[in-house]
């Protein structure tokens, strides 16, 4: 058996450059090779990370292809929906119709940005885009993540949407509206935004809570200053060891002695949305909001139920 070359070991490449080197359709077929994309294969062995797969697809691309939308958000070190299709955008005139692989032909010049030595669009320009294919609570998931690695600033944004006319800009505006410079997880932007569009009153991002002494005591996720309440995201609870978790009761019975409420939501939690709206309302509530009830119109269902 005709041994792999390092050409065919060290990325993917084309059934053209596999050709070249004297392997045939059928070689590309055997238990040495993964077919990655029609056309494009790897060697095996290889593991297949989601920077390799980007640059998979660019080889079937246009040469001016750069990562764009979903996938440069990815690659910007946030996922969100599934990771196929692959999502391109090229000035060329060129198609591609494959079920794995978007590619968007821009009139505007596109400028590179690199992540993992691979080529994409800019975190602002990113951004806009995908306020063509995502939904407004996804959109300020990806800014406030944007903000929060520092990839941008919230007055970056603000002047980049202000000048540009790109096709999604003003949804991209429209959604800005809700992003904060101190929020730190999607997870805790997805909550903070159940709360604000059911109507109830929007907290702040991640506060620190000192003692009387000015002393500090916890840094939350999200606060009601007014009212006294905290609430807070833990995905990681059920993987916590037990000293761990005797150390995030302790830090919360801290608070409750401090007079705060604190509302744990669990990654569980997620599963019934409009419920952890009602324990968020109940907590101020008790802790003397005299405002309206949550208000769970159509569009709070589509965006979170």
């Amino acid at each position: 058996m005709k041994p792999v070359p390092e050409e065919l070991r060290d990325g993917p490449f084309t059934n053209a450059t596999a050709r070249s080197l004297g392997f045939s359709a059928q070689d590309l077929t055997g238990a040495r090779f993964r077919r990655l994309f029609r056309g494009v294969h790897v060697a095996a062995d290889l593991p297949v990370s989601f920077a390799l797969l980007v640059r998979a697809a660019l080889l079937v691309l246009p040469d001016d292809a750069l990562a764009s939308h979903l996938t440069a958000l990815r690659l910007w070190g946030l996922g969100v929906r599934s990771v196929l299709p692959l999502h391109f955008s090229t000035n060329s005139a060129a198609q591609v119709r494959r079920d794995d692989i978007r590619l968007h032909r821009r009139r505007g010049r596109l400028r590179m940005a690199v992540r993992d030595h691979i080529g994409c669009t800019g975190p602002d320009r990113t951004y806009v885009d995908l306020a063509t294919i995502v939904s407004l609570v996804e959109l300020v998931q990806a800014a406030d993540h944007l903000i929060h690695r520092g990839h941008t600033s919230r007055s970056q944004l603000r002047s980049y949407l202000d000048r540009c006319h790109l096709d999604g800009v003003v949804r991209a505006r429209r959604a800005f509206a809700y992003v904060r410079e101190r929020a730190e997880s999607p997870m805790e932007t997805l909550i903070r935004l159940m709360l604000v569009f059911a109507r109830l009153p929007e907290p702040e991002c991640n506060q620190e809570i000192l003692d009387a002494c000015e002393r500090f005591v916890a840094r939350c996720d999200l606060v009601y200053w007014r009212w006294r309440v905290i609430v807070e995201y833990d995905g990681a609870w059920h993987e916590r060891s037990k000293q761990q978790r005797a150390r995030d009761r302790t830090r919360r019975e801290n608070l409750e002695r401090l007079g705060w409420t604190v509302v744990v939501v669990l990654e569980d939690d997620l599963r019934s949305p409009k419920a952890i709206v009602w324990r968020v309302h109940t907590a101020l509530r008790d802790n003397g909001y005299e405002g309206a009830r949550p208000l769970f119109n159509a569009m709070w269902t589509r965006w979170f139920a």
